[in-house]
């Protein structure tokens, strides 16, 4: 495909912003958490190029993810009205989920969102996430749930979607998948990381049999701290500078 680029086109703080979210969607094709087309990863502008309102960065609908590039991001506003000139579709459907997290938590900046197989397993189980890993108790000290209503497109779900987040950063949307959010791009990958191993970690582990150790609930306290010791205080920026490198090995063309 011939993507014209918008790297002279858009500012220079856009232009960063479109490469960090083209990166993300090359890591989660990369670590299997796409659903062919079907998901969505969207990134707020900030203020200072918006001047306060509401404008996203979304995929365009019917790329895979290891084909996006900064360029083929499409802007949206709330309501995913697309704002530029652009060749490829949007799904206003689709951005029913990530227009209400972002209408609730102004401080969130990007919205993470999969159907992979461990994550709508454990969605389905009735105990949901328990406490059992160690990556386990970083998403229960930020975790929420949300009931299943049908495939999200309805806009009278999203107050109810909103309810549950709360102040939440990881949430299971039951029997549909996971979501995390972050300040940035790189915090909501991160958590997504943390969650999905969650996942699977519980999936082998009940598959296993037998009875399982669950970790004192005393240590769930203070996880935010915990993070904080554990990346050195960088959080997620700590990991992100490696992952954009393995982005870079895997191909580079995800910057055009």
């Amino acid at each position: 495909m011939h993507i014209p680029s918008l790297k002279e086109v858009v500012s220079a703080e856009e232009w960063a912003l479109r490469c960090d979210l083209a990166a993300c969607y090359r890591l989660v094709a990369a670590y299997g958490w796409s659903d062919l087309v079907f998901t969505h990863i969207s990134a707020k502008l900030p203020d200072s190029i918006t001047g306060g309102e509401h404008q996203f960065l979304i995929n365009p609908y019917g790329l895979m993810f290891d084909e996006i590039t900064a360029s083929s991001l499409v802007k949206v506003d709330m309501a995913c009205n697309k704002l530029h000139e652009s060749p490829f579709p949007v799904n206003p459907a689709g951005f029913v989920i990530h227009s209400a997290v972002h209408e609730a938590r102004r401080e969130v900046g990007c919205v993470l969102h999969t159907h992979t197989r461990a994550g709508v397993a454990v969605s389905a189980q009735k105990a949901g996430i328990l406490p059992i890993s160690q990556q386990s108790t970083f998403v229960l000290a930020s975790l929420a749930y949300h009931d299943y209503e049908g495939v999200a497109f309805r806009p009278e779900e999203k107050p109810r979607l909103q309810a549950d987040l709360g102040t939440a950063n990881y949430l299971v949307l039951r029997n549909h998948g996971l979501l995390t959010v972050g300040r940035g791009i790189a915090e909501a990958f991160l958590a997504m990381y943390t969650f999905e191993n969650t996942c699977r970690i519980q999936i082998d582990a009940l598959a296993g049999g037998g009875e399982l150790t669950q970790v004192d609930p005393r240590i769930l306290a203070g996880m935010a701290d915990v993070m904080r010791i554990a990346t050195a205080g960088q959080g997620a920026q700590l990991a992100w500078p490696a992952l954009l490198r393995k982005v870079e090995k895997l191909d580079p063309g995800y910057r055009t």
